[in-house]
């Protein structure tokens, strides 16, 4: 990986030294034949006129594509407004797992089973058995305990605290304002998390109802959790009761609605712009202030013709710089 990385890197440096080279060797080559050759300041003067027009069209190609990009950059500042709602949702969500978890709706030795005897397993490995990196969820599959499977729901909930799929230790902190990563959103989505409420409380909670106590939830978290609901979407749960058709239902609706939003808005997202856009603004400074703004001023102030060959060099440079090094835009590898 660490050869691949130097690769890369001198890949990109050998085409701006190359560059770098050109234009430092054309720019003394154009200086010295206007010190010698008195003629080849008229010629240089008249062609400026050709010089600015076609920079100013390049100019205004690459203006075009740069605001055209910023309407988009727009559009995901907009994004991110609802992107800050779906995750104070998602906040709300977490904090009434925080609330299951802890609580003592769950069978006799559940906790500790999974805590203890499992610690550091994920729903997600369980649910990707079939992948063969977990040995520890092949045996948790393998167990027969007299939890009437309930210990999957906790396991679920559980996955819904992590903040990273590969860090199995730091645990969410709801309201705490921070951004959900995209790995652990697309893990939610994939395996469908929220959606073991609707089936342990709803689908069939009388098999699961001996194992899922939920009496033993003191009334002021009841409370609590139902309010966070209502906080989720007013329309979906204002004048709901505590009970399972409710865990149901907040499960599926977090399933269904909010995960599913979370995830298309954490996976379209573009919070920096790309390497081609800041790429062709540095080529558009470049064009727009040797090929254009700085010849203008050599017509309008009467600069020494010294001016023009500087950037007659700069800019040839800068074209031989974009025919050796555009390549990377378009290799598959590259993530612009």
């Amino acid at each position: 990986m660490k050869k691949k990385s130097i690769h890369k890197d001198l890949l990109t440096l050998i085409p701006l030294i190359c560059s770098g080279v050109l234009c430092i060797v054309l720019i003394v080559l154009l200086w010295n034949k206007l010190d010698n050759d008195p003629e080849f300041i008229k010629q240089l003067a008249k062609f400026t006129i050709y010089f600015i027009s076609i920079n100013g069209f390049i100019s205004t190609i690459l203006l075009l594509y740069l605001l055209a990009n910023g309407v988009n950059l727009a559009e995901n500042r907009n994004n991110s407004i609802e992107h800050n709602k779906v995750s104070q949702k998602m906040s709300n969500f977490q904090e009434i797992i925080e609330l299951l978890l802890q609580s003592d709706i769950w069978a006799s030795g559940l906790k500790e089973y999974i805590d203890d005897e499992f610690e550091g397993l994920t729903f997600f490995e369980v649910k990707e058995f079939y992948k063969g990196k977990s040995k520890l969820a092949i045996e948790f599959l393998q167990e027969d305990q007299n939890f009437l499977e309930t210990e999957n729901l906790y396991l679920e909930l559980k996955s819904l605290m992590m903040v990273n799929p590969k860090d199995k230790k730091t645990i969410a902190r709801p309201n705490s304002g921070r951004a959900y990563g995209r790995e652990i959103v697309e893990k939610w989505f994939l395996h469908k998390c929220g959606s073991g409420l609707w089936y342990y409380f709803g689908y069939n909670f009388g098999a699961f109802k001996k194992a899922l106590d939920l009496s033993k939830i003191p009334d002021n978290h009841a409370e609590r959790i139902v309010l966070l609901a209502v906080q989720i979407d007013k329309d979906v749960f204002e004048d709901s009761s505590f009970n399972e058709i409710f865990l149901a239902k907040l499960g599926d609706y977090m399933n269904k609605m909010v995960i599913p939003n979370l995830y298309q808005i954490v996976d379209s997202s573009a919070s920096n712009t790309s390497p081609l856009t800041r790429y062709l603004k540095t080529i558009f400074i470049l064009f727009a202030s040797f090929g254009v703004i700085l010849p203008l001023a050599f017509h309008i102030f009467k600069l020494p013709t010294q001016v023009i060959a500087i950037c007659l060099g700069i800019i040839i440079g800068v074209l031989f710089y974009i025919a050796t090094s555009f390549y990377q835009f378009l290799d598959g590898d590259n993530d612009s």
